[in-house]
């Protein structure tokens, strides 16, 4: 059966900045690491996730200071959306032992929208069946369909040769944080199951072309939480940093977004769901 939880109350952001994805500067706060240093804070509300198998279940709670309001979506069928400000909503997927596909067309072939994400849709959810199941596995093929198209990072980015810097920057450090949380589950990695994924959607907020070298705006949400089940004890480490990508979640930064020692990070592992604080980025 599912179980979903709400995180509770974000505690305040302490002082000291860090840089943010794209080299802005952010609040940093505290967190656990394993293996090499990080500089940066993130931000939370609730979504819940149960897949120990996987059962699925969403619970969020959305809102997007500073999200723009007209209408700026490029694709058919896909508008600007005004994320939900009134109450939460519960979506339960039935149990499945294989991950479904998001998608039959690749995302990051297509134009960005202004749609806000939530993460209750039935990608997201599929996507943190995929990334749960990576993070059991030690596989970092097994939790690709949960970060960031390729596709879209080269739409979205002015750096010098953005494909390299994908591959080499920013996949490479997934690979290493999946490990290292693969490592932080202990030997009874194979039993540990999802209970929940906490996203503070009410603190997503939108990054505007022309900042921290984007060519395109997405939003941002930082300081999710996993909160898994294992030998007995419910504890959770967090996901820096979800950005959007036509309407939908990604994974972009696991562990860290700035490291500067080599190795894998996980993000504040904590005994219980954690909490997740609000923060700004770029």
């Amino acid at each position: 059966m599912a179980l979903s939880m709400t995180a509770p109350p974000p505690p305040e952001s302490p002082p000291g900045s860090a840089k943010g994805p794209g080299g802005g500067r952010r609040p940093r706060s505290h967190r656990l690491r394993r293996g090499r240093s990080r500089r940066s804070s993130f931000v939370a509300v609730a979504v819940g996730v149960v897949a120990g198998g996987a059962v699925v279940a969403a619970l969020a709670t959305s809102g997007s200071p500073g999200h723009p309001s007209t209408a700026s979506a490029t694709t058919s069928g896909q508008g600007a959306r005004t994320p939900s400000t009134t109450g939460v909503s519960t979506t339960v997927v039935a149990p499945t032992t294989t991950v479904p596909p998001t998608t039959t067309t690749d995302p990051g072939s297509l134009p960005q929208t202004a749609g806000f994400p939530t993460s209750t849709s039935p990608q997201f959810q599929a996507e943190m069946t995929a990334l749960w199941q990576g993070i059991v596995s030690g596989s970092p093929a097994a939790a690709r369909p949960a970060f960031f198209p390729e596709s879209a990072y080269l739409q979205l980015k002015t750096v010098w040769d953005p494909g390299s810097d994908y591959t080499d920057r920013l996949l490479a450090d997934f690979g290493a944080d999946l490990g290292a949380a693969h490592e932080l589950l202990g030997p009874d990695a194979g039993t540990a199951r999802l209970v929940a994924v906490n996203v503070p959607e009410q603190y997503g907020h939108w990054i505007p072309p022309g900042v921290c070298d984007n060519r395109v705006g997405y939003d941002e949400v930082a300081n999710s939480r996993l909160v898994y089940q294992v030998d007995g004890q419910v504890r959770s480490f967090g996901i820096a940093s979800l950005i959007s990508w036509r309407g939908e979640w990604y994974v972009v930064h696991l562990g860290a977004i700035l490291r500067s020692t080599s190795g894998g990070v996980v993000e504040d592992p904590e005994i219980g769901p954690g909490g997740s604080p609000d923060s700004t980025t770029c």
